[in-house]
């Protein structure tokens, strides 16, 4: 059930923000954000350099404690106090550096932090990793999105870029039951492996978890995007139709040479 008590009519969002505020002394990183993300949709977020994009995202994986505003997960407010809270709650991010460790292998990358120890004495007193287990799941989670790795028991330091994004992906997406944050996922990436990538992302959509991708690759964006999430100047500009609006029209929404409808700033689209 998705909404916020039974009896009630579910939430329409996975993921959703108001009037968020950051502040760092005078600086204000996020201006009373408004954010929605709707079940099962690839939910893009773009905005120039100093936008605010990312101090949002830090604060809907719990990486930052927003001064003000409340977060919600379908129709229910939750309280994020670090990254393991939101965890908790579903929420995986894969940055950008991936956070993996190349010198372990496969299945102990995407079992990383939530390693499975034998049972009985052998895990409990001498902490022994059952690692066929490990091996065997993380083996089924790449079959399941399809990535093209042989054996899960290779070094990651062995692998091409992508395959190593395909690794994080497969972490985020084996504990991520609610949201999957992806923040630039292909800008280290060649063309091929980008559209690996891209693969990899409509293959959780697929599975009915909600996206949200952090780029500034716009074609990209376009190819896979529901929905266009433009911020500006801390805030929301507005959330636009990547169907009903062109590249150079978000371009500039992001620069503020255009603004936005009153359905898109009010993210009604």
């Amino acid at each position: 059930m998705t909404g916020s008590a039974q009896g009630q009519t579910p939430s329409p969002y996975a993921l959703e923000a108001r009037g968020l505020v950051k502040r760092y002394g005078s600086v204000t990183a996020i201006n009373g954000a408004d954010f929605e993300l709707r079940h099962g949709e690839i939910l893009a977020v773009v905005g120039d350099n100093g936008a605010g994009k990312s101090s949002l995202i830090k604060a809907l994986a719990g990486a930052i404690v927003p001064d003000a505003g409340e977060i919600r997960m379908n129709g229910e407010r939750v309280v994020f106090h670090n990254t393991r809270d939101a965890r908790a709650k579903g929420i995986e991010t894969v940055y950008q550096d991936l956070a993996v460790i190349p010198a372990l292998d496969i299945a102990s990358n995407v079992f990383l932090g939530r390693e499975v120890r034998r049972k009985g004495i052998r895990g409990s007193l001498f902490r022994q990793l059952d690692m066929p287990r490990m091996r065997k799941e993380s083996s089924a989670h790449l079959a399941d999105l399809k990535i093209g790795i042989k054996s899960v028991n290779q070094a990651v330091e062995t692998l091409s870029g992508g395959q190593r994004q395909g690794v994080a992906v497969v972490r985020a997406a084996a504990f991520g039951r609610g949201v999957i944050i992806m923040d630039e996922p292909t800008a280290a990436l060649g063309v091929k492996e980008s559209g690996q990538v891209i693969d990899l992302i409509r293959s959780i959509k697929d599975r009915g978890i909600p996206v949200i991708l952090i780029s500034h690759d716009m074609p990209h964006v376009f190819e896979i995007a529901d929905r266009i999430h433009v911020h500006r100047l801390g805030q929301r500009a507005g959330v636009v139709d990547p169907k009903q609006r062109s590249m150079s029209e978000v371009v500039a929404l992001m620069t503020g040479a255009e603004r936005p409808t009153d359905d898109e700033r009010a993210g009604r689209v």
